[in-house]
């Protein structure tokens, strides 16, 4: 798993709560913000975007991994996400998320500032990632 201080990760963890707040989910309620750090030092961060078709909802985590990518990055060092419950990846969010990073830090933090370390290779065991397809 990789490693970032301290202080990187309480950058993550900041940004990813006050991410939270913008989230736009009317239906479900569930505010998400999360903060992802890239290879180049910098944070993006991301909320999830509700859709009255629920099928064409964005979660906080991809939106910030296409926030990412749209900005000319493809490595993920570490992932922040905060809910009100400390609520864990979907499976969606966790097959994106291996696309651009290898076993990272994932931190999960909850309304009251609680922060639960787990890692992307717990969270997604005997992932498929771009290193199972040929040529790569």
């Amino acid at each position: 798993m990789g490693v970032v201080t301290k202080a990187e990760q309480e950058a993550l963890v900041a940004a990813a709560c006050a991410a939270r707040a913008q989230a736009y989910a009317p239906y479900s309620q569930y505010a998400v913000g999360a903060a992802l750090l890239a290879a180049d030092g910098r944070i993006f961060t991301g909320v999830n975007v509700e859709n009255a078709s629920y099928g064409l909802t964005m979660c906080a985590e991809r939106t910030a991994v296409f926030k990412m990518v749209s900005e000319g990055q493809q490595q993920i060092l570490a992932v922040a996400i905060c809910t009100d419950n400390g609520g864990s990846p979907c499976g969606a969010c966790r097959q994106v998320l291996v696309e651009f990073a290898g076993d990272i830090p994932i931190f999960l933090c909850d309304s009251a500032g609680n922060v639960r370390q787990t890692s992307l290779h717990t969270l997604l065991p005997d992932h498929f990632g771009p290193e199972h397809l040929p040529g790569q």
